[in-house]
């Protein structure tokens, strides 16, 4: 048997490789998506003081520190029984339209756009943000940084830093928003708006109206008939702060919709000898293994989970481009993997039309932002980060130090259904022995479409550390090589 190796894998967060196995005809008998990174964060932040950890977390990642920032945030707040107060939860929320801003543009014309702009068979070394520019222009890159920057400024201003921020508290928030900051906030908004009009429009350009590109995302190689998972307001629009946890089957239809305290009754983790990512599954339905269909308990988060586990979006622009997406792939829900890229962009655009809803209004610059904490216990945590839901646990003893933390960050939640698509482009593209650099790219693209975090997503640990030491002579010669 034939193995092709895809070490490291490019334009993601984190460490992975793909590991494709041919059979003797040279076509594919199956392919793992494995992160060989162990970072471990639940564990060393067992005995941490409590009010420690919004800061602490946000060094999971430096890309999405703001989701693992609130996150962690409001599961103190459910420890120490702390509602912040309106005017808190606003700002925390239009903080948090910044990082979206940022992270969705960031992936969208670095990380995954680079294989529809420039295409997914061009040479290497034009698949990135300068292969871009050069397809689009130098003005459309001014404003790439531009937008990006103006996402990060946002997040600077209510939260002190642009990453690893500083301002989540335990019942509330730091500092009120100044009526300056306030203006500076609505005027970029508003400009995002056209930002995520005119990109939407770059994408129906580029993608959308090209034969071999929307018919490369209604490719069976991209198709998974999965559940799907997303927090929710009361009208069951998309929001990424606060709301309940929905998921849909296969069909569309509502499976269930829990508050976050009440993850553990919906959700189980499945582990495997060969990755320290953990799988998680719904778990009225079941371990099934890397499977899809109803009765697999594998779902998928993110832009396209939070889609299709929503009836729409809260802003009038993005429903419009909401229901756009869905008439033009055949209604709801899509499984098609790649129309994750659509779904960021309707939300990049949802983001921006939310942060003018909030800079706007009255209650923002309220100056009571924090209410008084109450005796320390136990809370969970729950927000959608850009990759997808984010859930943080954290038991508090009673000196509210930190006894017990579970994690199941965006990418966990997706870990079994990235490996399934990895696997199904993997069959579908290589047939014969025939592979070329190309080729590998567009298995690639299967997990690049999920947004991947892997250092966010490394917590289960197999056994022993693996250890690998060769021993050379004076001569530099290796002379022995030990295992464990």
């Amino acid at each position: 048997m034939r193995q092709i190796t895809i070490d490291p894998i490019t334009r993601l967060e984190g460490h992975g490789r793909i590991d494709i196995f041919l059979n003797d005809a040279g076509d594919v008998e199956n392919a793992y998506f494995s992160i060989p990174e162990l970072r471990g964060f639940e564990k060393f932040c067992e005995g941490r003081k409590a009010e420690d950890m919004p800061q602490l977390t946000t060094r999971i990642c430096g890309v999405c520190p703001v989701a693992h920032h609130f996150a962690a945030t409001k599961a103190l707040d459910a420890a120490f029984h702390a509602d912040p107060p309106v005017a808190a939860k606003k700002l925390r929320e239009l903080m948090y339209c910044g990082y979206i801003i940022y992270d969705h543009i960031l992936h969208f014309y670095f990380l995954g756009g680079p294989d529809f702009v420039v295409g997914p068979e061009a040479p290497v070394a034009e698949r990135n943000i300068l292969g871009v520019i050069s397809k689009v222009g130098l003005d459309v890159g001014r404003q790439v940084i531009k937008f990006r920057a103006y996402g990060q400024k946002i997040t600077a201003i209510i939260g002190g830093k642009a990453t690893h921020p500083v301002c989540g508290l335990p019942g509330g928030i730091s500092k009120p928003l100044s009526e300056a900051d306030r203006a500076e906030i609505e005027r970029m908004a508003a400009e995002t708006v056209d930002f995520a009009q005119f990109s939407l429009k770059l994408f129906h350009d580029v993608v959308l109206k090209s034969e071999r590109y929307l018919g490369l995302i209604k490719s069976g190689s991209y198709v998974h008939r999965t559940y799907y998972m997303g927090l929710v307001d009361k009208r069951n629009r998309v929001n990424f702060y606060d709301g309940d946890v929905r998921v849909v089957d296969p069909d569309g239809r509502e499976f269930v919709k829990f508050e976050p305290r009440d993850y553990l009754s919906h959700i189980e983790e499945h582990v495997e000898p060969w990755s320290y990512v953990k799988f998680p599954y719904l778990k009225r339905v079941g371990w099934k293994g890397f499977v899809d269909g109803a009765g697999s308990g594998v779902y998928r988060v993110g832009p396209l989970g939070r889609l299709n586990a929503a009836d729409g979006m809260a802003t009038p622009l993005a429903d419009a481009e909401y229901k756009r997406m869905y008439e033009a792939l055949g209604g709801k829900p899509v499984h098609n993997t790649l129309a994750f890229h659509w779904a960021r962009l309707i939300e990049l655009l949802y983001a921006a039309e939310r942060a003018v809803e909030l800079a706007r209004d009255a209650e923002i610059t309220s100056k009571e932002v924090r209410r008084p904490v109450g005796e320390p216990g136990e809370g969970v945590g729950i927000v959608e980060a850009a990759r997808g839901t984010l859930i943080h646990h954290y038991k508090l003893d009673k000196d509210a130090l930190v006894e017990k933390v579970n994690l199941i960050v965006a990418t966990t939640n997706n870990s079994a259904a990235i490996n399934m698509s990895v696997r199904d482009a993997a069959k579908g593209l290589i047939k014969g022995g025939k592979v070329d650099d190309g080729l590998l790219n567009m298995v690639e693209m299967a997990f690049r479409a999920y947004d991947p975090c892997n250092a966010c997503a490394t917590h289960f640990a197999i056994g022993q550390m693996p250890l690998k030491a060769n021993v050379y002579d004076k001569d530099h010669k290796l002379i022995k090589t030990i295992k464990r």
